[in-house]
């Protein structure tokens, strides 16, 4: 499928003009199909005036716009403006945005209802961005933690929300509860394109309290809920009764991996399973857990989505083969994986994260395994400092003593894998994506030990904050 994105649009808007595609639930406000169609074309109109002739077609524009109606007007007036929309994220602070902006050769960036012309952007790679059907690029941090661009054509991205409608068996009926940021990987493949190529409707949230979002389900009834781990950690240690959330049908986890206490927990509070989802910013995503068995158990990320081919390769390595790969439709993930006797993708952990510790060597993901196997565990992140002679330290989420944690662990690893120190946490801090933020962890691990329990206080007390 080659049809651009906004005829697309265009095609869903005439099927049925007043169906509901966005609510607000922080202002109680709806849009029809027709009226975010009109609200994106009038914005597309305020552009073309604005910026004049100076702006080429297919030139890449920055947007920093939250959740909600002006987020869905940009992006799709940006498309049928003829130019390539690239969203960040709205948290970072100006000068950052725009730093990424013209690292990436953004034209411009759409912020806080403002368009800022950026003089000294670098040059757009060649070919030209738009030259062979870039619609949208996806900012990825990669290894070095600088924002990395990824075009993405129109047919890539259609592939991506096809596979996932067909594999998780989203229709246009359904209504997806928004709390993860519409212009991540996630977010795209699993909000905006379904919306856009079969009108499913978007609910944004209020707020990320459990509480708020209980209110919002309550008010809105959506059937569709694409989370990430702290978030639905969040949910189920809080006081909310049961049938808090009795609309949801479908309940997906993805971004980092989901302990599996969380998610019996969740089912037992709830009534309703959670899917595990993987996938990455090149590709879309990769597997699904139809069932939710392989997330109760956390055995593996479920089976290859429809149109998805997974082939293994040599220690673990696998590539991806799909309509939505970004590139020539293969990519090869950081991880490293194997496949059960049923067919699911099991991880074993980043293709970087062997160790030596004491000339022999450690695969930190095996250790990660270990920990989140104790009973009362609920997440492990394991870090080695750099230098020949650094301990081996682990992060935990969990209300057991390190002693006790450490006592455990002699029934499922040698001693010397066992880590030299262990910080017990009430929660681990999360980026903005929902993600493990590990770059805290290990800041954590590295402070001196009075430094540590403050920055672990400091932390648990963020973590509730956002929540």
């Amino acid at each position: 499928m080659n049809e651009p994105l906004h005829r697309l649009w265009g095609a869903t808007v005439g099927r049925d003009p007043s169906a509901i595609a966005l609510s607000d639930a922080g202002t109680g406000r709806s849009w029809t199909r027709a009226a975010l169609a009109a609200a994106a074309c009038g914005w597309a109109e305020s552009f073309a005036r604005e910026t004049g002739k100076t702006t080429p077609l297919r030139r890449r524009v920055a947007m920093s716009v939250p959740n909600g109606a002006e987020w869905l007007e940009v992006f799709l007036g940006l498309m049928a403006s003829g130019a390539v929309p690239v969203p960040i994220d709205p948290s970072e602070p100006e000068g950052v945005q725009l730093a990424t902006a013209r690292s990436i050769g953004a034209a411009f960036l759409w912020r806080e209802g403002r368009l800022h012309r950026l003089a000294g952007a670098a040059r757009p790679p060649s070919p030209a961005p738009g030259a062979r059907g870039e619609c949208l690029v996806k900012l990825t941090s990669g290894t070095s933690g600088a924002p990395k661009a990824l075009p993405v054509t129109h047919a890539q991205m259609a592939a991506d929300g096809r596979q996932v409608c067909e594999s998780m068996g989203i229709g246009p009926d359904d209504s997806n509860l928004a709390a993860i940021p519409l212009g991540y990987s996630y977010g795209l493949g699993n909000l905006v394109i379904p919306l856009i190529s079969q009108g499913t409707r978007i609910i944004c949230i209020s707020g990320a309290l459990p509480h708020a979002i209980a209110s919002d389900a309550a008010r809105f009834r959506p059937t569709v809920f694409p989370a990430v781990p702290p978030l639905l950690r969040a949910l189920v240690e809080s006081d909310l009764p049961a049938g808090s959330l009795s609309s949801l049908r479908l309940v997906i986890s993805a971004g980092s991996p989901l302990a599996p206490e969380v998610a019996r927990s969740f089912a037992r509070k709830f009534g309703v399973r959670v899917h595990g989802f993987y996938g990455t910013s090149e590709t879309g995503g990769i597997a699904f857990d139809r069932t939710g068995d392989a997330t109760l158990a956390g055995r593996s990320v479920g089976t290859p989505l429809a149109g998805v081919r997974v082939a293994l390769g040599n220690a673990g390595r696998f590539t991806v083969t799909s309509p939505s790969v970004v590139g020539r439709g293969r990519f090869s993930p950081p991880d490293r994986a194997a496949l059960s006797a049923r067919g699911e993708l099991i991880l074993l952990g980043r293709t970087d994260r062997v160790v030596k510790v004491a000339g022999r060597r450690v695969d930190l993901a095996q250790v990660e395994a270990a920990l989140r196997s104790v009973p009362g565990v609920r997440d492990a992140f394991v870090h080695m400092a750099d230098g020949a002679d650094a301990p081996l330290s682990a992060a935990v989420a969990s209300r057991l003593s390190s002693s006790d944690i450490r006592r455990l662990l002699r029934a499922r690893l040698a001693s010397w894998k066992i880590p030299s120190r262990i910080v017990a946490l009430a929660a681990f801090p999360a980026t903005a994506r929902g993600k493990t933020d590990a770059e805290s962890l290990r800041q954590i691990l590295g402070a001196p030990r009075t430094a540590t329990s403050i920055s672990t206080l400091r932390a648990a007390r963020q973590m509730s904050a956002q929540r």
